[in-house]
């Protein structure tokens, strides 16, 4: 490619989206190989560490409906504990997926492609994982579609006026809209793998997963406007859902929940802790899966500020929490945010989540902190301990020290908590290994539409005659 071709390269644009030397062909041949290629031991090595996490969660389960929830280590006062933690915790990371997909395709970023279906993906596993803790906690989940309004002859109703009835309906819609969104999204792919499918089962399968699609005028201007559609619902549901989570606690009197705050700093502290676990699975998997064409270092970047101002924005809420608890001259409050919090049995717990969530952010201030793939690794896998920690914070510290001396107690999870958390990390794990596996990780339909523009975006600057050279001008900063 011709040096003198490039065009003057733009201050806000400054990298690649996509790799200039590919066309169509080498796409389908990067994207979808993963698909057709048998995997590697590193892939069962993986596969089976996250399996035997799984085997955790089923023993974890089992045992608790042997046994009742009183195997849990909660108490009183500390009634909800690990099951309410990690259900916030999972709901959080789903979020980023909603987030990349919906609202960043109708603003038009285009540097949402290529990590869309990673975060969609991730989205649907996260709230999977959600779903199990509340379920279990109502200790007996066999009766759990009591929690909808269904035509009983008893006449008994879910109680309407229970934040924890909203959260069903409210998680209950964002996993089907999410699931219809990601199945949307991925049908033009589904087709490309049943056509470049070499045996009758694997194309039977696809092919029946890809609905009819062949690709005509047609087919293309409904899935437009059915996953616009989409994208447009979905987006309400990403302020809806972790606001509606946040209501669990912001509706009550306990010191340290009842805040109004908390619908904002829960929303942005979700959006902080979804991004930092998208770079926690994109960076091995773009190594392992050859897609450093398509998932560049602009892609990471962006995400990296991403996470530095949501990182500000939950440093600001902190900041504002110890305000207020100071401002309103409340004792339980001041003595919550003050004393209990910061000096109190878990002290230690509360300074790692200021420091995983306050201080590690700050540090994609620096370009090469932002550029640099362990740095950013390791700060995302330390901003989502610090997300876990802040939800652990938020619950117990709350719960164990609230308004009767007498009734304090210590609250510590048991074997079966961590079991039922180590499981559902195994359970996310193993669905995700087996997405990688099975279906294309990278939208491949829409990485060809952006090379595509961007192409016409050279043609365009260049003239006619030298498109070639242009779209690898657009590209340049990569070389």
């Amino acid at each position: 490619m011709a040096e003198t071709a490039h065009l003057p390269l733009d201050p806000l644009e400054p990298r690649d989206l996509v790799a200039p030397h590919h066309d169509d062909k080498s796409l389908n041949e990067t994207l979808l190989d993963h698909v057709w290629r048998k995997p590697g031991k590193g892939w069962f090595m993986l596969l089976g560490i996250t399996s035997a996490a799984l085997g955790l969660l089923v023993v974890g389960v089992t045992y608790t409906l042997a046994r009742g929830i009183g195997v849990w280590g909660n108490n009183q006062p500390v009634g909800w504990a690990f099951d309410i933690i990690n259900f916030v915790w999972w709901v959080g990371i789903g979020h980023a997926g909603t987030l990349i997909s919906a609202i960043l395709l109708l603003f038009q970023q285009k540097w949402r492609t290529s990590i869309n279906r990673f975060a969609e993906a991730m989205t649907l596993f996260a709230v999977m994982c959600a779903g199990l803790f509340p379920l279990l906690h109502t200790g007996r989940p066999w009766f759990a579609f009591w929690l909808f309004p269904y035509p009983s002859t008893l006449g008994a109703w879910a109680q309407f006026r229970s934040p924890l009835v909203w959260d069903v309906f409210a998680i209950s819609t964002y996993l089907t809209v999410s699931a219809l969104f990601w199945y949307v999204g991925l049908i033009p792919d589904l087709a490309a793998l049943r056509d470049s499918s070499k045996g009758k089962l694997q194309r039977t399968i696809y092919g029946l997963f890809a609905l009819g699609w062949r690709g005509s005028g047609r087919h293309w201007h409904n899935y437009k406007i059915g996953y616009l559609l989409l994208a447009g619902l979905s987006t309400p549901l990403v302020v809806s859902v972790h606001t509606i989570v946040s209501f669990d606690f912001a509706v009550s009197q306990i010191p340290g929940w009842h805040a109004t705050i908390f619908p904002p700093y829960f929303v942005a502290g979700a959006v902080f802790s979804g991004f930092a676990m998208v770079i926690t699975l994109i960076v091995p998997a773009r190594k392992y899966l050859g897609l450093r064409d398509v998932i560049t270092d602009r892609h990471l970047e962006n995400m990296n500020k991403v996470i530095l101002a949501t990182g500000l924005l939950v440093s600001y809420g902190y900041l504002m929490e110890h305000f207020i608890a100071w401002y309103s001259m409340n004792q339980y409050e001041f003595w919550t945010f003050y004393v209990n919090r910061a000096t109190g049995p878990y002290a230690g717990v509360y300074w790692l989540m200021i420091t995983c969530n306050v201080v590690t952010p700050n540090i994609f201030w620096f370009k090469k902190a932002r550029t640099s793939i362990p740095i950013m690794w390791v700060a995302s896998i330390a901003v989502n301990i610090g997300m876990w920690c802040e939800r652990f914070i938020i619950i117990v510290t709350s719960l164990s020290q609230d308004f009767l001396p007498s009734s304090w107690d210590i609250y510590t999870p048991t074997w079966v908590d961590w079991c039922i958390y180590i499981g559902t990390l195994g359970l996310f794990g193993t669905l995700f290994l087996l997405f990688l596996k099975f279906v294309p990780a990278v939208a491949v339909s829409e990485v060809k539409e952006l090379q595509l523009e961007l192409k016409h975006a050279a043609h365009a600057a260049h003239g006619h005659g030298a498109d070639t050279a242009g779209a690898g001008s657009l590209t340049h900063g990569a070389h």
